[in-house]
This record gives C-alpha cells, sequence and structure tokens, in this order.
C-alpha cells in the first residue's frame, strides 16, 4: 500500500486529469510517473492504492496499480491501461504528442483516446460520485496496467492473481478501451474474439534442381497444405461474433540460389476465431488438414487470448442505459477488434468495453473531444449511481 501527495489538479475535472497523465511519457514499459498522477486523484479520495510490480525473466518489468475505495460487495472495477504505443516519427505530429494541448476543443496527445482520457473520465467520476455522497455502499475499484500495449504478460494477468490470492473479488468490470467507431454512444463491447498465431516448417531434403529425385522438395506440400487450410471459411459466424478469419500473414524460404532445392519451407499464420473454436480445437483441425497433405512439418503456436462473451444482462444493460441517457443513443452490443485485457477479467468477473471514439487512436496528433470526456465522465457517474442497485 502507498500514499501519495495531494494533486495538483481537480480530480473532478476529466480533461485536467487527462492532461496530467498524458504528460506523463509512458511508453510501453516505462511508467513515466502515470500512476502516481493517480494515486494523487485517488488517494484523497479514500481509496487504498497498492503499487504492484511484477517481472519475468526475458521481460521488463512492470508497474501496476489496484485501488479500492470501501470494504463491502458487490466490488465494481474500471480497468484500464496507462501505458501508451511510442508516437512514432516527432515531426508528423502537430504538437509534442506528451504535451498534452488543446486546440479547437479537442486534447491532444498521446494516450488521449487509448485510454488515459477514459482513465480520467473515472477518476473524474468517482471523485463527483465520493462528494456528493462519500463512500459507496458497496466498493469502487481500479485496475490499471502498464502492459495492455506491450506483451501483457506482467499486467492484469498478474494482477488478477494478486487480487485472487488476497481473496480480493471482482463483481463486474467495465475496460475503458476506446470502442465506439464514429460518436460517443455507439457501441458497447460484450466479448472478443480469439486470436491465435501458427508457425508452419515443412521439411525435405536440400539438393540441385537438376537431380530432384536426389532431394525432397518441401515447397509443393507446402503450398498444398496452405491451401487446404484456406480453401474454405471456418464458420458463418455466431449471433454475437462474427465469421471467424484465418489470414496468412507470411511465407518464408530463405532460399539465395536459384538452383537448389531447400531444406524447408515456413509460413505463419493468424486465426481470430469466435466461440465456435478454442485454441485446443483450432489446432486440431490445422493438424487433420495438414496430415492430409502429409510429410514432415512442425507446427508451433501461441495464443493471445480465446474468444469470450458477456451476454446481454445486467451489466451490460447498466451501460448501455447510461449511455443512452447521456447521448441519447442506444449503443450497439459488438465483438469485433482485436484483443484487449479483458480478455484476462472475464476469468473473474463480467466484463464490457466502453470507451472513447477510437478513430485517431496509436495516430499521428492522436485526440480528442473535450465534449466526448465530459460525456463520457457523465456516463461513468450514471453507471455508479446505479451499479451497486442493478449488479449483486
Amino acid at each position: 500500500m502507498t500514499t501519495a501527495a495531494a494533486p495538483s489538479f481537480d480530480p473532478c475535472d476529466p480533461v485536467a486529469v487527462a492532461q496530467a497523465l498524458i504528460r506523463c511519457p509512458s511508453v510501453t514499459p516505462e511508467d513515466g510517473g502515470a500512476l502516481g498522477v493517480l494515486e494523487a486523484a485517488l488517494a484523497p479520495l479514500g481509496f487504498v492504492c497498492h503499487r504492484l510490480r511484477f517481472e519475468e525473466e526475458g521481460t521488463a518489468p512492470v508497474d501496476n496499480l489496484y485501488a479500492r475505495l470501501g470494504t463491502e460487495g458487490p466490488n465494481f472495477c474500471f480497468a484500464g491501461h496507462t501505458d501508451v504505443v511510442p508516437p512514432g516519427e516527432l515531426k508528423g505530429w502537430s504538437i509534442d504528442p506528451f504535451a498534452a494541448e488543446i486546440h479547437n476543443g479537442r486534447l491532444y496527445g498521446r494516450g488521449a483516446v487509448d485510454m488515459k482520457g477514459a482513465i480520467a473520465a473515472f477518476v473524474a467520476a468517482a471523485a463527483r460520485h465520493v462528494k456528493a455522497g462519500g463512500v459507496p455502499k458497496g466498493s469502487i475499484s481500479l485496475l490499471i496496467t502498464g502492459d495492455e500495449e506491450g506483451v501483457a504478460i506482467n499486467g492484469t494477468r498478474k494482477v488478477l492473481d494478486w487480487l485472487q490470492a488476497k481473496g480480493e473479488k471482482l463483481d463486474a468490470c467495465v475496460v475503458g478501451e476506446p470502442t465506439n467507431p464514429k460518436a460517443l454512444g455507439d457501441m458497447i463491447k460484450i466479448g472478443r474474439r480469439g486470436s491465435m498465431t501458427a508457425f508452419l516448417t515443412v521439411h525435405g531434403a536440400q539438393g540441385h534442381v537438376a537431380y530432384p529425385h536426389l532431394a525432397d522438395n518441401p515447397l509443393p506440400r507446402l503450398a498444398r497444405m496452405l491451401a487446404a487450410i484456406t480453401a474454405e471459411p471456418l464458420d458463418a459466424g455466431t449471433p454475437h461474433f462474427q465469421p471467424s478469419n484465418l489470414e496468412l500473414t507470411t511465407i518464408d524460404v530463405g532460399n539465395p540460389a536459384h538452383n537448389v532445392i531447400p531444406a524447408q519451407g515456413k509460413a505463419t499464420l493468424n486465426i481470430r476465431f469466435n466461440d465456435l473454436h478454442s485454441a485446443d480445437t483450432l489446432l486440431a483441425w490445422l493438424r487433420e488438414r495438414l496430415d492430409g497433405v502429409g510429410g514432415s512439418y512442425e507446427l508451433d503456436h501461441f495464443v493471445s487470448g480465446d474468444s469470450f462473451l458477456t451476454p446481454p444482462g445486467p451489466l451490460t444493460e447498466l451501460v448501455a442505459d447510461a449511455a443512452e441517457r447521456v447521448t441519447g443513443r442506444r449503443p450497439e452490443y459488438s465483438t469485433t477488434g482485436g484483443t484487449s485485457d479483458a480478455r484476462f477479467i472475464k476469468n473473474f468477473c463480467p466484463v464490457v468495453e466502453f470507451g472513447l471514439v477510437g478513430q485517431t487512436m496509436h495516430k499521428v496528433d492522436e485526440h480528442t473531444a473535450l465534449d466526448d470526456l465530459t460525456r463520457l465522465t457523465d456516463i461513468y457517474g450514471e453507471v455508479l449511481r446505479n451499479v451497486f442497485d442493478r449488479i449483486g
């Protein structure tokens, strides 16, 4: 547990909080002072803050934060990440990516959308909620990592393991990822497709192209194997998920000679899969088709996350109702897009994602409208006003 000095900004003001966070150059895995900004805002409100550093051999250490207000259940959690992707070529930016400048009603800076702006909105909503009504009848918590944009090894999933070891329970969670395609209130993510990357190596025997009977060319087999796994769609989708897709990302031989049959050929593929599949069933499907071609091969893989779904229910309705009250539009429930740390949280409690408009995330001149920051704070405030009556 740590303590922090009083903030130099108003924690009820989401723009001021967002500016303070953006000014921390927290490019993965560096913290850059971002978690200190959050502690300074949350500790005076009564949040008990825990700074958690995790590392594994071969990976950089990562600082994380778990902060909780209250000791009773239910425990409503807001999750997010203060780490950001690199700004890229600075000459492409019209402003300093870590200056948090405001121009024409928009806040500019790396992380404004993904996702320091949403974290600032939640801090401001919590601060307003506490100042208006005191400590809630349940608990409010924040789970903030510095490892979402990186390898995601020393971040959210290790914080969750730490919580489990302490007997700490989460009852519901909103992740502040930028889920809205065009306007605030467009979309709530209620699940995500899984992601598996596979590495195929097909073996043969090197030889002279003029004497193919003395060699074993692996490339025709590699071509047939790739044709076998790409010939037909994996599925047609499900009620809440788009169809799974398998994409070849590279085919490599590394043969510099035009008159040599290579000893092996390699291919890499990625499968984004819905809830009709798991990593295990997909591996079995791949091997069945590769074995049908025959020959010597190796198949390695890693899984970024399995597919998951939070079915429409109390949590999804709570967030949708709040968004509709503030924006006047009912968000669509969606499972599109890539992966997020919700893939870890879903093993502990129901989780949905709702944040800012994502059009400029990871781009040069990333920015968010000040009005969207204000309205997102209002939406999170509506969630806090109703969550303890609707989530048991």
